[in-house]
């Protein structure tokens, strides 16, 4: 007995050895993390110090290498010292600077090379903490191929030697739009033949089909001559680079000369292509012709400020050529401004434009190359930056709408968060009650309780309730009566009370329920009242005690969702108040008798009309209408009443 004791003390010693060991291990483990942190962080700001105060680009590189951020500065010292002297209130940026293990910079002679530098790094490297693109997709574009009978078509492959090429073009209708424009005026070649002058002479070729159809001129047969191909072709051009304005004007001058020359089945021909031109520009043109080439961006935030929808208009002569949203994650909470500094440059090459004037919704601190930002206060620009705002807003409903049609429970979540934001709850509200009453002048009294969970009707979890302790039409007792039974009930029963209570009513309404659930029964439920204004019309949400107005837009969608709640326990209730009354209004002395049945019932009344003649008709007219038996039922039923 002695010895078991003796090898478990033994045990024990071992264990509280082997548990020390352990503790001293992961001390020096932690010590040795310090340290090595204090010498990583040492290492850094030495070579901030060195850093110049002129602008540039730097990155930042992990433990194995990779670089982690690229960032811009006007003063490289001065900006990376931020990272490391400053104290960083953003949890992701001290995360960033935790996995500093190297920095590199690159210095530049001006702002605009360093916000270049930048972006270019960063499509290079993609780093992890840099503002992420979410469209990583190709756009096609327009080429119009350098041969001597030039085509026209739709391509996503850039080969600058192939052609000239006009785009991209993010709407591909707009591109289909415009092709087929150009097609109908001056209808170019389509077949992939080497048409050559020499070959047309020789004629090598023959016409295909669209030459018969008169979808092109037979330029491969000598029927269009090469420098009117040529001609028809810088025309097309011209619709390309946006200049429809003066091309519509050249077209109708040398109309109206055919004319005057009387040429008149060329200036026909020239009549058709100017009201296909005016057609195509009326559709696409916003605002004055004297805005002659101008870039337009404007930055929404969505709801979480986790990503921001940046949309580019760019316009040219009077009409909008290019239209596009794009969807930018943020990672280390970038300003808006942060994000427009980086997407500017980046959209302005991948669509090719060289304007000289950015309109832009706030002040930039930096400078574009051979490039101005221009913030408008009134006129046709700002209408432009309207324009933009309201495509970005647009794009951000369009977006929420199609992830809430995938998953349908992100808006039930989304709402939920809304209304305990709204009126500052604890706890998401997915359980929601609403009581009402209904009577005619106290008469058939009666309540209903619905029951939302998840911002959806819940209809398992209804209930019905008949007035049973209040006399008269008394409304407010009448709503403690059923609140004290419902919530007396779940507590007895232990069910789940529910996250908010939704009266129907203002403030009245609201103190009778609290009267019961915090001064009867001691439940901390938090109630909401719904007030309507003179028209009966639900206008405002309570919350509190004293209830205040909580400030909620009427016409948004968590407002319907709330009127909907209001408008479905009205219908409950009295539903279920019509049912009671017509079961009461049609309710016979015959119903009552134990043995006579429906059938019974429609002969007896068939037959007498009512009840008083029945009671006045002989047993052989009783028997006649519903046998011996049943007329003995009724008979000795009747005889039983007259004793009482």
């Amino acid at each position: 007995m002695m010895g078991k004791k003796r090898a478990e003390g033994r045990l024990k010693f071992h264990v509280k050895l082997q548990k020390a060991d352990r503790l001293k291990n992961n001390y020096i483990g932690i010590q040795m993390n310090k340290e090595e942190n204090e010498k990583r962080l040492a290492r850094l700001k030495n070579i901030v110090l060195s850093m110049p105060e002129q602008p540039g680009s730097y990155q930042y590189y992990d433990r194995d290498g990779a670089t982690i951020y690229v960032g811009k500065a006007k003063n490289l010292k001065r900006r990376v010292s931020s990272y490391f002297h400053k104290e960083v209130d953003r949890f992701k940026t001290k995360v960033l600077v935790s996995k500093i293990w190297d920095i590199s910079y690159t210095v530049v002679n001006s702002e605009e090379d360093a916000l270049l530098l930048e972006n270019s790094l960063i499509k290079q490297y993609n780093p992890r903490y840099n503002v992420l693109l979410k469209d990583g997709k190709t756009y096609p574009s327009i080429v119009v191929t350098n041969e001597t009978f030039p085509r026209i078509f739709k391509t996503r492959h850039i080969n600058k030697r192939y052609g000239t090429y006009y785009g991209p073009f993010p709407h591909i209708t707009a591109m289909y739009n415009v092709l087929e424009l150009i097609k109908k005026i001056y209808k170019p070649r389509s077949c992939q033949l080497p048409i050559t002058q020499e070959g047309v002479k020789l004629k090598r070729y023959k016409p295909c089909l669209e030459y018969h159809i008169h979808n092109c001129e037979g330029c491969c047969i000598g029927k269009q001559s090469w420098a009117d191909y040529q001609e028809n072709i810088r025309q097309a051009k011209e619709i390309l680079k946006g200049n429809t304005r003066e091309l519509s004007k050249w077209i109708y001058d040398k109309m109206m000369k055919c004319a005057e020359e009387l040429k008149f089945e060329e200036a026909e021909m020239l009549k058709q292509r100017y009201l296909l031109l005016q057609e195509f520009v009326s559709k696409s043109e916003v605002v004055s012709h004297t805005i002659t080439d101008v870039d337009v961006f404007t930055i929404t935030d969505n709801d979480n400020n986790k990503n921001a929808y940046i949309n580019y208009i760019h316009v040219k002569n009077g009409t909008v050529n290019q239209s596009f949203t794009y969807e930018y994650k943020r990672k280390l909470n970038e300003s808006d401004e942060d994000l427009l500094n980086l997407a500017i440059p980046e959209i302005r090459e991948r669509f090719h434009s060289e304007a000289k004037e950015i309109i832009v919704p706030f002040e930039m601190n930096w400078k574009i190359k051979d490039a101005q930002f221009f913030i408008p206060q009134r006129g046709d620009k700002k209408h432009l930056l309207e324009i933009s705002q309201m495509n970005g807003k647009q794009y951000k409903f369009d977006r929420l709408k199609q992830a809430e049609k995938l998953n349908p429970e992100q808006k039930q979540t989304r709402l939920m968060k809304e209304l305990q934001q709204l009126l500052g709850m604890e706890k998401l509200p997915y359980q929601i009650e609403c009581f009402d009453n209904s009577n005619i002048s106290g008469t058939d009294a009666v309540a209903g309780c619905i029951v939302y969970k998840g911002m959806k009707p819940s209809r398992k979890d209804y209930r019905k309730y008949n007035i049973k302790t209040v006399v008269g039409p008394d409304d407010y007792a009448s709503m403690q009566e059923v609140v004290r039974r419902r919530y007396s009930r779940m507590v007895e029963e232990k069910q789940p009370l529910p996250d908010l209570i939704i009266t129907d009513g203002g403030k009245g309404q609201m103190d009778v329920v609290r009267e019961v659930t915090e001064g009867e029964l001691h439940l901390p439920i938090p109630i909401a009242g719904l007030a309507k204004d003179d028209r009966h019309r639900t206008n405002e949400l309570l919350f509190g005690f004293p209830p205040k107005t909580v400030a909620v837009d009427v016409k948004s969608e968590l407002f319907k969702v709330l009127t909907q709640i209001q408008d479905e326990v009205h219908r409950y209730a009295i539903t279920f108040h019509r049912d009671k009354r017509s079961k009461h209004a049609l309710h016979s002395e015959l119903d009552d008798i134990k043995g006579i049945g429906p059938k019974s019932k429609d002969a007896l009344l068939k037959a007498f009309k009512s009840v008083k003649r029945m009671k006045e008709a002989s047993r052989d007219e009783l028997v006649k209408a519903i046998g011996e038996s049943k007329t003995d039922i009724l008979i000795k039923y009747w005889e039983k009443e007259s004793e009482k």
